[in-house]
């Protein structure tokens, strides 16, 4: 990680490069600059005088060139006519330049680096808005990107924050923007710009954690719709007074769906089966079209179990549910078919 990224706790993607690539670009370069140099010399090897035998020779103008470009200059052959000192001007000097540039290149990128890392994180900044943000790269943190980019959304709109610079590591190279620290902590979450997420999702180890996090993430962004897991059932009050929309509790889930395997493997099977997006049968939610109001959930000629009103989920055996209303979202099945 750059060092302007660990000051700034931010961790932006970028493809992986090898120091060894980088060192044989450059000598690369610095042969071609060398090259260039030696041919403009051999075009005018009568402008040149070695002050100790004379005439100046191909071995000589490769000597000249060299000792020139390393900036040593020993003095003892010299551009002699008008045209070879014009030249030396115009072209051997910018060349000797580059080379020197090449030689320091390290240094240099270092610091163009940081410049340039700069930049990308306060665009990165600025054209952040309606994303996501996950708290934790563990298991379920990276178990609910997946599904939301099986759902269609892009890297770009995923932020994660987590205490493990490793864990940021990983993100990064999986393609995600990440934000070093503890998600507790105001400071931290408003570098994933969490004031101007659509979506935060909690998936730390500790429910206390947890808890601390979505009250923190709350007092930062009011409308967003907060997801997190909890281990046990009894913290799920907690979270839900801490500002949390949906709560998760992972224990019981896995303890449900082993008995339901135990008694039913086929129920199971259905149920794992809706839990994978974009195969087999598919939960989905969609806004009530104009055309649909008023009319009833079957009529939309889909699977509706649910309709969602006023931020209620009424299930179809709700009488309220009878009847579709402007603004109202219907849960439906989708059967995603295999491509022919």
């Amino acid at each position: 990680m750059e060092q302007d990224e660990t000051e700034l706790g931010v961790r932006l993607p970028s493809p992986a490069r090898s120091p060894l690539v980088a060192v044989l670009r450059r000598m690369v370069i610095a042969l071609l600059i060398l090259l260039a140099m030696y041919a403009l010399v051999l075009l005018d090897l009568e402008g040149y005088r070695d002050n100790v035998d004379g005439p100046v020779s191909p071995l000589d103008a490769l000597y000249y060139v060299t000792v020139s470009l390393s900036t040593t200059g020993y003095g003892d052959i010299t551009p002699v006519t008008t045209q070879a000192r014009i030249v030396n001007i115009v072209a051997v000097t910018p060349l000797r330049i580059a080379f020197l540039v090449v030689l320091v290149g390290t240094t240099l990128e270092v610091l163009t680096r940081r410049t340039r890392d700069a930049i990308r994180i306060q665009r990165w900044r600025d054209r952040l808005r309606d994303h996501t943000v996950v708290v934790g790269y563990g298991t379920k943190g990276r178990a609910a990107i997946r599904t939301l980019l099986e759902s269609e959304r892009s890297k770009e709109s995923i932020v994660v924050v987590d205490p493990s610079r490793s864990a940021i590591e990983e993100a990064a190279h999986d393609g995600f923007a990440g934000v070093v620290g503890d998600g507790t902590r105001s400071e931290v979450l408003r570098r994933a710009h969490l004031a101007t997420a659509r979506e935060v999702v909690i998936a730390t180890q500790r429910d206390d954690t947890t808890a601390l996090v979505t009250l923190t993430a709350r007092s930062l962004n009011k409308t967003a719709t907060i997801v997190a897991a909890v281990r046990e059932a009894e913290n799920d009050p907690l979270v839900r007074q801490s500002g949390a929309d949906v709560v998760i509790t992972s224990s019981d889930a896995a303890g449900r769906m082993l008995g339901v395997a135990t008694q039913s493997p086929a129920v199971s099977a259905l149920i794992e089966d809706f839990l994978v997006y974009g195969k087999g049968l598919d939960l989905y939610e969609r806004d009530v079209s104009a055309a649909e109001v008023g009319s009833t959930p079957r009529a939309s000629g889909e699977i509706v179990v649910a309709v969602v009103r006023d931020g209620e989920v009424l299930t179809y055996a709700d009488p309220r549910a009878g009847t579709l209303r402007a603004g109202d979202r219907m849960v439906v099945i989708r059967v995603q078919r295999p491509p022919a």
